[in-house]
């Protein structure tokens, strides 16, 4: 089996940060497509980057973007020049890149037709732009142009440039690559959460305002869920109690995570971070460092059960709000997932939003591993 190569390189410029990288990769099985992830410090010397590893590597596709965090085998870095590349075996034939979309993916699709009805492409890598309001649709749009496809990755997060990489510099919608159905892989999602209480039916709400759930000012459902010594005091909720909205037909009990933005209690209601309609299910969860640990072990370790053969490669991609700032420094999160998968090629990074199946999650962590 050939495994995959990766590296992971800091630096005081983006030469430096590549000339690492070249050393890192001497051994890098002979594919034709990488994964790139680089700091967002980085973001404006993305063609250069992509020009130079493309010359001294000969690999001629490079599909990412840039991040706020990057991940790496058992290695998190922040706040500093990096850039993470996991090197594939892949040949021509196993991949088409996606150029930047910032509407209908219908040509896009249409331009890799043939292909995928040979090679049974139904799964895509994705990065989407948090700027552009229209990325939640184009991520469904997408999945359903492959016909039921399947998709993974994240939303680039940038203190300036939102650049994805996708053989060139792009940005403003989604970019990424569709993979043949002959590569063996699978995905898992970790929520971080755990569900609290029971399930409630929203019985009244404006835009983002839940006023009643089951009938009942909304608040009063709340203190009654989270317990009576965080009742008395909200202000510790916050970044602790969350939002859950179930996701109808899943059969893995998936939810999507939105925050408590705010809190009437004069009139007993509660905002959230998304738009609910009257109907809607609806349950409270907690997220703390045990809660987050515990559901990124169980992810890996059912993920690593289903795993066609021995991993030889992987990509993270997870929150923004997770990584350091809920399991911890000295990169916990991905020496979890070096300790439960083994010493795996892998490169990510933290993300604006994870994309998983067909929608756009938050607080979550995003595992595919290929065999």
């Amino acid at each position: 089996m050939t495994r995959f190569a990766h590296a992971h390189a800091t630096g005081s410029d983006w030469r430096s940060i590549c000339d690492s990288l070249l050393e890192q990769l001497a051994d890098r099985p002979d594919g034709r497509l990488a994964f790139i992830y680089a700091d967002h410090s980085l973001a404006g010397d993305g063609d250069r980057i992509l020009d130079y590893l493309r010359s001294h590597t000969g690999i001629p596709h490079w599909v990412g973007t840039v991040g706020l965090g990057l991940c790496s085998t058992g290695r998190e870095t922040y706040e500093q020049a990096a850039i993470a590349v996991l090197a594939t075996d892949w040949d021509e034939d196993d991949f088409r890149v996606l150029p930047g979309i910032d509407q209908d993916p219908t040509a896009a699709l249409a331009a890799n037709a043939d292909w995928r009805t040979r090679t049974l492409a139904t799964f895509a890598v994705t990065h989407g732009d948090p700027g552009n309001a229209h990325t939640p649709e184009l991520i469904e749009a997408l999945a359903q142009g492959l016909e039921g496809g399947y998709l993974v990755g994240g939303l680039t997060s940038s203190e300036g440039l939102q650049a994805q990489f996708a053989d060139t510099v792009t940005g403003g919608g989604i970019s990424g690559v569709l993979l043949s159905g002959r590569l063996k892989l699978a995905t898992g999602l970790s929520q971080g959460c755990s569900l609290i209480g029971r399930k409630h039916t929203i019985t009244a709400c404006q835009r983002n305002i839940i006023q009643t759930l089951d009938g009942r000012p909304a608040l009063d459902v709340l203190k009654e869920d989270i317990g009576e010594i965080l009742a008395r005091d909200l202000t510790r909720i916050g970044g602790y109690i969350f939002a859950a909205l179930p996701i109808p037909g899943s059969d893995t009990g998936d939810y999507l995570v939105r925050n408590l933005v705010g809190i009437d209690p004069n009139e007993g209601m509660v905002a959230i971070g998304d738009l609910p309609q009257v109907g809607m299910t609806l349950q409270f969860a907690k997220r703390d460092a045990q809660t987050a640990r515990d559901d990124l072990v169980r992810m890996v370790r059912s993920l690593k059960a289903r795993i066609d053969g021995e991993p030889k490669g992987a990509l993270y991609h997870s929150c923004l709000g997770r990584g350091r700032h809920l399991f911890g420094d000295n990169s916990e999160e991905l020496k979890i997932i070096r300790e439960e998968l083994g010493d795996v090629p892998l490169v990510g990074f933290y993300a604006n939003g994870e994309i998983s199946h067909h929608r756009l999650y938050g607080y979550t962590g995003v595992l595919t591993v290929f065999s």
